[in-house]
């Protein structure tokens, strides 16, 4: 278990106890998410440290690492996911200005997205600590995805792109990651973050019951501010912020099923409430319930 006396964001001691979230995925339990008055970030309390942390991911319900189509929300998962990943490779596409090179996904889960890029052209190296995640890259796309440990021997300066798509919320070594990203990315190269934004319209409709608080999965929760200060601490700064607009609709079908909603109210409300958000996020793209960041290297 992880206890924090200070922020494990921004490293300040301006802590304080802010609600508790339940596990709905495997365990049950509730874990204190505390905020952080100097870099907004929000993060899970008493969560497991890493070497406890793989139980949590052991449920045929965590879609990232089991491909599951089991139950409404992940059937509509799947139907949005080729939409969605051609729109990633788009984006990586024109941030860097390259239809070819060298990509690092990390987390990269059953290998979707690497599969992807690899089939434009792209060189692409794939990181997933979970193995039956990477087994399932190997049956699904005959992909050779690496333990996460291969991280540290990947040669410095050696990338156009590095993604992690949903993946930095979940990382123990945080610090030690961004400045491993920094040394990994060419002069010219982008990293790509996405994460979910608990300053999102959705957040504060679900409170508590939002589902990418995901705990103890999600060990932070950022917000716009803090991602923007965390890069700056690393040598890095944030060039674009992009919304993910399909995120909305899932968070909020999700939100409404650990509510305990019906099917048929879940989907309707569900829907409704992941619509408001993103009216909301037309206006402010900050606001949106997850949100890709472009980073780039510091210029001097």
């Amino acid at each position: 278990m992880i206890h924090h006396s200070h922020c494990p964001v921004c490293g300040q001691a301006s802590i304080q106890a802010l609600f508790s979230a339940k596990d709905y995925t495997v365990s049950g339990k509730h874990f204190p998410i505390w905020t952080c008055h100097s870099c907004s970030a929000l993060f899970t309390q008493d969560g497991p440290d890493e070497q406890e942390s793989g139980a949590y991911y052991q449920s045929e319900n965590y879609i990232s690492h089991s491909d599951t189509r089991k139950g409404i929300v992940n059937r509509l998962y799947h139907l949005v996911r080729g939409i969605t990943l051609n729109g990633k490779y788009r984006v990586v596409q024109k941030e860097t200005r390259k239809s070819q090179g060298h990509i690092l996904d990390l987390g990269c889960g059953t290998g979707a997205f690497l599969h992807t890029m690899s089939k434009k052209g792209w060189d692409a190296t794939g990181l997933e600590p979970d193995a039956q995640a990477r087994k399932k890259a190997t049956a699904l796309y005959q992909l050779n995805v690496q333990e996460p440990a291969g991280l540290y021997q990947l040669p410095k300066g050696s990338f156009d792109a590095i993604t992690l798509w949903h993946v930095l919320e979940h990382v123990h070594d945080l610090h030690k990651y961004l400045d491993t990203m920094r040394d990994l990315l060419r002069d010219e190269g982008r990293i790509f973050v996405a994460v979910p934004n608990h300053t999102s319209t959705d957040a504060a409709m679900y409170q508590s019951y939002w589902a990418a608080y995901d705990v103890p999965r999600h060990l932070y929760h950022f917000s716009p501010a803090c991602m923007k200060a965390l890069m700056l601490r690393h040598g890095l700064q944030v060039r674009r912020i992009l919304p993910m607009w399909f995120d909305a609709y899932y968070v909020s079908l999700l939100s409404e099923q650990y509510k305990g909603s019906g099917a048929f109210k879940r989907l309707l409300k569900g829907a409704w409430n992941g619509l408001l958000s993103n009216l909301v996020a037309l206006g402010n793209t900050e606001k949106c319930s997850s949100l890709i960041y472009v980073i780039e290297k510091k210029r001097a």
